[in-house]
């Protein structure tokens, strides 16, 4: 196998300024993994906040930066929306050399099919938070917003990451997992068997009936004490973790 015969897939590293031990995690990955494969796959939150691509933290366009050397080292970056940064959009991917991807997205490689996603659409139980995501995804809503000063956008999503905190703390567990129909209904539609997703932080690899065959579902883990990723290579796959 050679070095290029393997892809990775990640997720919810909730990049900030406040985390430099997080990013210097995610440095080290591009660098000593993802700069070795043929693809790097991100399904959602890569950042905290994402408040538009005329954002000029400095931060971020260090981020982009990275992205950029991986891209132009001969490694393709994929970029895919999380519920924190759905406004990230084909400003920032272009400027990092990366193609924004929408889910539900099929990954074929090495003669298996994976469906990508966030995670997010699949919390069905979670009332409050999907009446939100069907909101902040309306194309009118995120332009009415994206004409606000980004100060105003800033505070909005800063207030909504608080009241977000605040009413996850008082739901059941089950509530903010996913949906085990909605998987399912997703993965029939689709004709998959395999389903890759972040979100839950609930990092582990679960065994599926769909239409009466055996599936999978790889849940990606978020990126906190320890890091998390998924490689997928012409033997298989492997989700490991590694210390921050």
């Amino acid at each position: 196998m050679t070095e290029t015969q393997r892809i990775y897939c990640i997720s919810d590293l909730h990049l900030s300024l406040e985390r430099p031990d997080i990013h210097q995690a995610f440095s080290d990955f591009l660098i000593n993994r993802a700069a070795s494969a043929s693809a790097l796959y991100i399904l959602g939150d890569f950042f905290n906040l994402w408040i538009g691509d005329d954002d000029p933290d400095p931060f971020t366009l260090r981020v982009k930066d990275e992205l950029r050397s991986l891209a132009e080292s001969g490694t393709r970056v994929y970029l895919m929306h999380g519920n924190r940064d759905f406004l990230l959009g084909d400003d920032f991917c272009n400027g990092c050399g990366a193609e924004l991807i929408q889910e539900p997205y099929v990954l074929s490689a090495f003669g298996t099919d994976y469906l990508l996603m966030h995670g997010d659409s699949l919390c069905t139980r979670d009332n409050d938070y999907m009446a939100f995501r069907t909101m902040v995804r309306n194309p009118a809503w995120q332009q009415d917003f994206m004409a606000k000063p980004l100060a105003a956008r800033q505070a909005f999503a800063q207030e909504a990451r608080a009241h977000s905190k605040a009413m996850s703390s008082n739901k059941a567990e089950d509530i903010m997992d996913v949906t085990p129909d909605a998987v399912a209904a997703v993965l029939a539609e689709k004709g998959q068997k395999i389903l890759v997703h972040g979100h839950t932080h609930r990092p582990a690899v679960h065994d599926l009936l769909i239409n009466g065959e055996a599936g999978k579902r790889i849940v990606l883990g978020d990126w906190d004490r320890r890091g998390w990723s998924l490689e997928i290579t012409p033997t298989g796959y492997d989700l490991k973790d590694f210390p921050i």
